[in-house]
């Protein structure tokens, strides 16, 4: 099986030494480096709209133009956890988990105090997912039911982190594109900070289960890796924050 695991960056850093992974330098159409990567403004593209869409930028690229029988998206500081380099995951590992499920999710982020909507709301604008669901009133009513089951649930798959068999890839990307370029007409960018304009990215985190639940497809989950240590006083010091005194996210953690 052909596997293309890409690795979004957006800056130089280490990158897994096995056939697999693919690193892509996200963002850059119009960017003055060039970090010897692939690039996300080659062939059919969506590079200039990464300030508001993050690593999808790299996902619509590989969608587009890239032949591989399954295709994934990690991390240049985050990856899915295995046997190889530094407990990444290692293309053996890759193969057997596709082997139990045709789709490979991070391990669910678990909220506990609240929902998945109720900490978008606290975090960042409510008023986004309302657009969402809109867009998908519209474009897919049969995934709105799916929609509000994941924004009541206390857990999610995030990051946008997946590996999947091409037919699903597909099958996502020819779900999910359509839907947050729509949403992406009906949002008011004018006032945000470039932090809070990745908007996009973060819609489609909520959009993955939702996906996934209205076609009952099945998945494995594999844990998550950091390549950086995370500061865990200043990341539970900003949720309390965004909870309880509504102050909304200003930076990633």
């Amino acid at each position: 099986m052909d596997i293309a695991l890409l690795v979004a960056a957006h800056k130089d850093y280490w990158m897994p030494d096995d056939p697999i992974y693919l690193p892509v330098q996200v963002g850059a159409a119009g960017s003055d480096s060039d970090l010897g990567f692939r690039r996300d403004d080659e062939g059919n593209n969506i590079s200039s709209l990464n300030p508001r869409y993050s690593e999808l930028t790299a996902v619509y690229w590989a969608w587009k133009n890239l032949k591989a029988d399954a295709v994934g998206l990690a991390h240049y500081r985050r990856h899915f956890k295995g046997t190889g380099e530094r407990n990444t995951l290692a293309g053996t590992d890759a193969r057997a988990l596709l082997d139990r499920a045709p789709i490979v999710l991070p391990k669910l982020r678990k909220y506990y105090v609240e929902t998945v909507e109720s900490h978008y709301g606290h975090t960042f604008d409510p008023a986004h997912l309302e657009i969402l669901r809109s867009v998908l009133a519209e474009l897919s009513p049969a995934s709105v039911e799916s929609f509000d089951t994941v924004l009541a649930s206390r857990s999610a798959h995030i990051f946008n982190m997946f590996l999947m068999r091409r037919n699903f890839f597909d099958d996502y990307c020819a779900w999910m594109f359509p839907i947050l370029f729509e949403t992406e007409k009906r949002i008011d960018f004018d006032s945000m900070t470039p932090f809070q304009a990745r908007v996009m990215g973060r819609l489609s985190e909520r959009l993955m289960d939702t996906w996934i639940l209205s076609n009952s497809y099945g998945f494995a989950e594999c844990p998550v890796v950091a390549m950086e240590k995370t500061n865990w006083l200043k990341k539970g010091g900003g949720f309390l924050a965004a909870k309880f005194l509504g102050r909304k996210y200003s930076a990633s953690f």
